[in-house]
């Protein structure tokens, strides 16, 4: 009977709770009115002061293809203005490799990170990155990251009360198609690295997302072959982590991105689906979903919904005015940023 009464309580409280937020639409707008490159992926976004945003990704033939570089494109002035390479892969007269999936971070003290990879493939690509000061008007020159550290693998590290950056990454190996999640450290202003392992036995995840906690509590979230979205829990500041465990989210083996709001609710972007015969199934829709205990979510608003295509890889932040800013993979021939309103 007392176990009956509590589910009551749950579903008279909690679950309403859960729903008060609502999110209206305040822009919907592709990054480029005409692409710079045939196919564009793996966009990441940051906020600027003033209101101005930052927002890169990997572009060139195709994904893979030695010409895929870094761009990056400003808002300002109520528009996106024309794209600007930030990085290649270019290590001599005669060799070159594709960048892949590059992450804006910009720290309280306002240094603006960029990190991104290097590689033939995600299984022996290499971490490297460049460094601003003055909000992306000049960036130091690229640099490697230590040996065996990637830099966070897709989405935004989050700093931590005492200044040090925590970033999300992970493994796929050359052999045998293990994939591992872990976190990086490092200093305030992108050095002095350490790896930190996550028990990942009972899944294979890649590309986490954090999320932090009023409590102090961090949580994980992570793209899983096990066609849900993954999670892992750490009460030290990461320093370790719960063994990775399934939500009820669905999860087509697709990226994800979260995001902590100031009021403590947090954010997700995710496709919705199962994944299919083809590695691009179930990229067809995409929808942002909102918690506060991050065990419990509800999808507040569908930025996608297609027979097929792809809109894919989110990156969202949130600022302190209740809104957050999204970005993701428009059918592999733009980028789009969506700018909601929850409350």
């Amino acid at each position: 009977m007392r176990y009956c009464f509590m589910l009551l309580l749950l579903a008279v409280f909690y679950f309403p709770a859960q729903a008060q937020l609502k999110a209206t639409l305040v822009r919907n707008k592709l990054i480029m009115e005409k692409p710079v490159t045939p196919s564009s992926h793996a966009s990441t976004i940051t906020a600027l002061p003033g209101g101005q945003l930052l927002a890169a990704w990997f572009g060139g033939k195709e994904e893979g293809s030695k010409d895929v570089v870094i761009w990056a494109s400003v808002y300002k002035n109520n528009q996106w203005h024309q794209p600007v390479q930030l990085a290649d892969g270019i290590i001599n007269d005669t060799l070159r490799y594709p960048c892949w999936n590059p992450v804006l971070f910009r720290t309280r003290a306002g240094l603006l990170c960029l990190f991104y990879k290097i590689g033939p493939n995600p299984r022996e690509w290499w971490g490297m990155a460049r460094y601003s000061h003055d909000n992306g008007v000049s960036w130091s020159s690229p640099e490697k990251l230590p040996a065996g550290i990637l830099g966070p693998i897709k989405n935004k590290c989050i700093q931590l009360p005492d200044g040090h950056l925590l970033h999300p990454s992970s493994t796929e190996s050359v052999t045998g198609n293990v994939w591992v999640s872990h976190m990086e450290i490092s200093d305030s202003s992108g050095h002095a690295w350490k790896k930190i392992n996550i028990n990942c036995d009972t899944f294979g995840v890649i590309q986490p997302t954090l999320l932090s906690y009023k409590d102090g509590k961090l949580q994980a979230l992570f793209r899983s072959r096990q066609n849900v979205v993954a999670s892992s829990w750490s009460a030290d500041n990461g320093a370790s982590w719960s063994a990775v465990s399934g939500l009820s989210l669905l999860n087509p083996n697709s990226g994800i991105d979260a995001v902590t709001r100031p009021d403590g609710w947090q954010v997700l972007v995710y496709n919705p689906t199962k994944s299919g015969k083809d590695w691009s199934n179930g990229r067809n829709e995409l929808r942002v979903a909102v918690s506060k205990d991050g065990l419990q979510w509800k999808d507040v608003y569908t930025l996608e919904k297609h027979a097929g295509g792809e809109y894919s890889y989110p990156a969202i932040i949130a600022t302190a005015d209740g809104l957050v800013h999204i970005t993701y993979t428009s059918d592999r021939k733009n980028i789009r940023e969506v700018t909601l309103s929850l409350r």
